[in-house]
């Protein structure tokens, strides 16, 4: 017996940012029930970053007050990303967040995040540390996996 599959189609979604088209990728991918969304990062319409780190000398961050602020705007970059495939957070199983101050993301994470997901987050989440992210004044990145067939507003 032969069995045979049909490959399934890859939809996309782009913010339409310089970068997207300089770098060559997608912002979101969805296939079957599954979205991957790339690292997204807190940019308005325009590709400026929302909340940028003032730099030293060395052109490295010199403070990370502004974490909280670039962590909310990345989510709600995501959020756009989710939307357009009719997805909420609700149905993200799994996000990996890249910071370049793990303290500094841990003191604002929690209330961000239960702002984003809810009292009880429900989602597997990785944070790690790195030295650099692809803009100088970028302190965080975010990465999400999302299962389609996951009920939107499950209990939290």
């Amino acid at each position: 017996m032969t069995q045979t599959t049909t490959p399934q189609s890859k939809q996309i979604a782009n913010h339409g940012v310089p970068w997207e088209d300089a770098y060559g990728y997608a912002q979101a991918v969805k296939v079957g029930d599954t979205i991957y969304v790339s690292g997204q990062l807190s940019h308005d319409a325009q590709g400026n970053l929302i909340g940028a780190a003032t730099l030293d000398a060395a052109g490295r961050p010199s403070g990370f007050s502004n974490m909280g602020l670039q962590m909310q705007a990345t989510y709600e970059n995501a959020r756009k990303l989710l939307s357009h495939f009719g997805a909420t957070f609700d149905q993200v199983v799994e996000e990996t967040l890249f910071v370049l101050d793990v303290p500094a993301a841990f003191a604002v994470a929690g209330e961000v995040r239960r702002g984003v997901y809810g009292k009880t987050p429900r989602v597997a989440s990785n944070l790690i540390g790195v030295s650099r992210l692809a803009f100088p004044e970028q302190l965080i990145e975010i990465t999400f996996r999302v299962d389609l067939s996951v009920a939107k507003d499950s209990p939290a």
